[in-house]
């Protein structure tokens, strides 16, 4: 085990003013060891450190330590200092360590927490765990240029400032705002300048924050059926009023929603999250419309937008506002990396100073060495460069699945057609029930989603969403093998009868 150096300051129990100041030191110090607060190997403070830390003599130190270090307790290093013992007596003793720390008293009675607090539930992020068929919402962290991100970290780091040290404004480093507002305004359509762009840890967090500032308990916000469960999750714990909008090929049926009261809608228009419809033309201007009418601020998530696989690409929705009533969200955790943690928002003006506000009490600022770091990838062309990359890679592996899926599942499972994003959606077929389906896949180390899960209070058609872009060819290949023996197993336990299914 190696030494393990440090400067923290020893901190002892109180001393009894009848005890010798030798006796007391030696009981302390065996104490913190035996109780594992000072772990094998850790160092212990220089004499003079500990000396000017509680007013004892060099020498009362020096007694101490000599008397820790002939029982074996500690061991000294000429020129380093002394440590603890890797082996201790009472572990050649066999005799059992107590506990790191005495527990905290336990409450008689539970917390007292806020209403927010009792609704608010935990949202699941990545798993880190192995990737296989057919993990979605995941891109191919394999392939990402980790040796162009190390050395551009290290660059930044050497030129790092003092005003660097000091952070940023709220709404994020301004040469990486200024970055993102012209990828977007070139790549997305979208109509922004520097000043309206925030860099936020991620879309959750822009909503989060967004429905925080237009939202008061009870009012009407607007979201997609099937829809994001992390859209949900927040409006839910703001305690606002929820109301589904249904969707179709075209995206949100706009006919159906009503002509006034939401102050807040949710919604996919590039790809629709999670059947992959990309919203058309028409229904985006009716959208709006229905917007400035009725006065509502639409959050357009614009989640894997930057790889669309056929068609033309479609500009942002927020591009073809007039009236200042959309708010844009994106974020790098799928196209560069899901712990970099940075994303953005686009804020229409009358907004701005309200949210800078939220930020400055809550988020404060990004880190900024990331933003740094980042802000030289997309400069420099890396960004770009690595975007045009996983496109045409992503592409291949959908090409896979499709030729596979396509004699593998025939009569089984139909994957409907894909035009950008990093999954893909299959209906079931045969009566094949989607929860069903997916235990029986997993139970052959195959991950799929039923489209269940994403729904609000009515059902839709029984479908699975299947991840590729994580996957190489061979995995694809396995994965849809495998897939098709657990639905045809499915089928064959319907066409038996419920008294011999197996679920």
């Amino acid at each position: 085990m190696p030494k393990k150096a440090t400067s923290y300051a020893l901190t002892l129990p109180h001393r009894n003013p009848a005890q010798p100041a030798y006796q007391w030191l030696y009981e302390a110090v065996r104490s913190e060891i035996l109780g594992g607060r000072l772990s094998p190997g850790a160092r212990l403070p220089a004499t003079r450190d500990l000396g000017r830390q509680y007013g004892l003599a060099r020498g009362t130190i020096v007694n101490a330590f000599d008397q820790l270090a002939s029982e074996g307790y500690v061991e000294g290093a000429v020129g380093s200092g002394t440590y603890v013992s890797k082996a201790l007596p009472e572990k050649l003793l066999q005799v059992a360590f107590g506990p790191a720390a005495e527990p905290a008293v336990q409450r008689k009675r539970p917390f007292s927490v806020s209403d927010y607090g009792r609704r608010v539930r935990l949202f699941a992020g990545y798993e880190n765990r192995p990737t296989r068929a057919f993990r979605a919402n995941l891109p191919a962290l394999d392939l990402f240029p980790t040796t162009l991100w190390t050395k551009i970290t290290a660059r930044c780091l050497r030129r790092i400032s003092v005003p660097h040290l000091m952070g940023c404004e709220p709404l994020g480093y301004f040469p990486l705002r200024r970055a993102v507002a012209e990828y977007l305004t070139t790549s997305r359509g979208v109509r922004c300048v520097p000043g309206q762009v925030a860099i936020v840890s991620g879309v959750q967090e822009a909503l989060d924050q967004t429905a925080r500032l237009l939202l008061n308990p009870g009012d009407p916000v607007c979201m997609e059926n099937p829809g994001y469960p992390g859209a949900h999750q927040v409006f839910q714990a703001l305690r606002a009023k929820v109301i589904a909008a249904p969707v179709d090929d075209e995206g949100i049926v706009v006919s159906q929603l009503p002509s006034r009261g939401f102050r807040l809608i949710y919604a996919t228009p590039g790809h629709q999250f999670p059947l992959g419809a990309t919203m058309s033309l028409t229904r985006r201007l009716q959208l709006l419309e229905w917007a400035r009418k009725s006065g509502a601020v639409i959050f357009e998530d614009d989640y894997d937008s930057e790889y669309r696989f056929s068609g033309r690409p479609i500009p942002a929705l927020q591009g073809l506002d007039s009236n200042g009533l959309v708010l844009y969200a994106g974020s790098f955790s799928k196209v560069l990396f899901p712990a970099l943690r940075l994303g953005y928002l686009v804020i229409p003006s009358g907004l701005l100073h309200h949210f800078e506000a939220i930020q400055s009490l809550t988020f404060r600022h990004a880190p900024i060495l990331e933003q740094l770091v980042l802000c030289d990838f997309i400069t420099e062309g890396h960004f770009g460069r690595h975007l045009r990359r996983m496109r045409e890679i992503y592409a291949q592996r959908l090409l896979v699945l499709l030729e596979e899926a396509h004699p593998r599942l025939a009569g089984l499972l139909e994957i409907s057609n894909i035009e950008a994003g990093l999954q893909a959606v299959g209906w079931l077929r045969a009566g094949i029930n989607a929860e069903s389906a997916a235990t029986a896949a997993a139970q052959r180390n195959v991950d799929v989603t039923p489209l269940g899960r994403y729904t609000l209070g009515r059902a839709v058609p029984q479908g699975l969403q299947l991840g590729f872009a994580a996957l190489d060819a061979k995995e694809i290949r396995r994965g849809v093998r495998e897939l098709a023996i657990a639905l045809e197993d499915e089928r064959k336990a319907i066409h038996r009868g419920p008294q011999k299914s197996r679920h």
